[in-house]
């Protein structure tokens, strides 16, 4: 779905591979306007628009134009922008996208304006090397987050459950679930939404056991008897009724308001740790988080401290030089801080983290304590998705969904999985 405001402007969509030729700068750009490109909820569109006004009342004649739109729509629309020469100046990107999109020279490099324009000393240097493609600065993280559990405490209470917490195993979570489901007196109302889709929790899970989703050298770091035993865990929760059924499931677009927390179909939905802010926001109840579950009682978690999302320069870009000053101000200015809070993220700036934590509601420090205390939950930043990476998930997804309306088997969509991935990253 796509949702706009005064600033909004429509485009059509395509897939992600009408990516093509960059360096084409549309004839109507002005050196004094900026476009600005983001995925997200209502609540961050009416943060960004905000601190977009702030930039503007700074600077003079500056214009900023922005359209945000669901995941799933978002990135074939990027695509389309690209590739037809009118990109939007600031993009929003993803770790998964970053690299390639970079390397197709689609991202301006930025590492020229560090320390003029761009100040970005005090960021952590894990996130500006997560940032960064071939040795070069392509994207600036807006905020650190980890993977996290969405949780409506007051459902968890109505049946008189602990909420899943730090030491929860896969094990003891589909226990709990599934009685989570015959207990509730909701109607139509699962213990957790089905899981087996979602890319970040499928890498978790993967993490824990001792492998990966992809290897430093750009493959596959897991296999068919890996993936399989992932699809048959969740279509063993699935017929024990542990989770939302597959035609719910199908509603949910990877986005805040379509998690099955948000619609009011289970108790437990699959997230990031900055989107707390945003499920707080549109749900009535209250709402909390915790981490994934744990492969073994004893075992390491299989999370980490990833940049939630980036701001980067479209190589197309106008007025290259207003983007940054731009990201500059979105990552660097005291009003802008207070008015993003930590909804995409910890800020990563040391200065703004420090002035700005002291000043969150109890719903901002709980995110902040969350990303701080994960403690020996939390491994190191695993190497960047090849290109095709985006195509893998969405594979991913559809291969889920197929098991759960009973199009497929684990057993036979494990290694149909392994052939099409392979397939996806051998393209390029």
């Amino acid at each position: 779905m796509v949702m706009t405001n005064r600033r909004s402007f429509l485009i059509g969509s395509a897939a992600l591979a009408a990516l093509g030729a960059t360096g084409v700068r549309p004839a109507f750009a002005q050196a004094d306007r900026l476009r600005l490109l983001w995925w997200g909820s209502q609540d961050r569109a009416d943060r960004t628009f905000a601190v977009a006004d702030l930039f503007e009342a700074a600077n003079s004649g500056m214009t900023v134009d922005g359209e945000f739109l669901g995941w799933g729509d978002y990135w074939p629309r990027v695509a389309t922008q690209t590739a037809g020469g009118n990109a939007p100046d600031v993009i929003q990107m993803d770790y998964r996208y970053l690299f390639e999109y970079a390397r197709r020279g689609a991202l301006a490099p930025l590492e020229g304006y560090r320390g003029e324009a761009l100040h970005v000393d005090d960021f952590d240097q894990a996130q500006i090397e997560g940032g960064s493609v071939d040795g070069s600065l392509y994207g600036i993280s807006l905020g650190a987050n980890s993977s996290a559990l969405m949780l409506n405490v007051a459902a968890f209470e109505e049946v008189g459950m602990d909420l899943p917490g730090p030491d929860t195993t896969w094990e003891e979570f589909a226990a709990a679930m599934t009685e989570f489901s015959q207990a509730t007196p909701r109607q139509n109302y699962a213990g957790t939404a089905d899981g087996s889709g979602v890319e970040p929790l499928f890498e978790n899970w993967l993490r824990q056991r001792g492998k990966a989703l992809y290897t430093a050298d750009e493959q596959l770091g897991f296999d068919a008897a890996d993936v399989t035993e992932w699809f048959q865990m969740w279509a063993d929760m699935r017929a024990a009724g542990a989770t939302v059924p597959p035609d719910v499931q199908a509603l949910d677009q990877y986005t805040i308001e379509t998690g099955m927390v948000s619609l009011g179909r289970a108790a437990t939905s699959f997230a990031h740790s900055n989107q707390l802010v945003g499920y707080q926001a549109i749900n009535p109840e209250p709402i909390t988080l915790s981490n994934y579950p744990r492969v073994g009682a004893d075992g390491s978690g299989g999370h980490y401290r990833k940049p939630s999302m980036f701001f980067s320069v479209a190589s197309q870009a106008a007025n290259p030089e207003g983007a940054v000053a731009f990201i500059d101000f979105f990552v660097n200015n005291p009003e802008a801080a207070a008015v993003l809070g930590v909804e995409r993220g910890v800020p990563e700036s040391a200065a703004v983290r420090d002035a700005l934590t002291p000043t969150l509601d109890e719903l901002g420090q709980r995110a902040v304590a969350y990303v701080a205390g994960l403690g020996d939950l939390a491994g190191a930043l695993p190497p960047p998705p090849p290109a095709g990476a985006g195509e893998v998930d969405f594979a991913l997804r559809r291969v889920s969904e197929e098991i759960a309306f009973g199009a497929t088997t684990p057993e036979a969509a494990g290694p149909a999985f392994i052939d099409e991935a392979a397939g996806i990253l051998a393209r390029g």
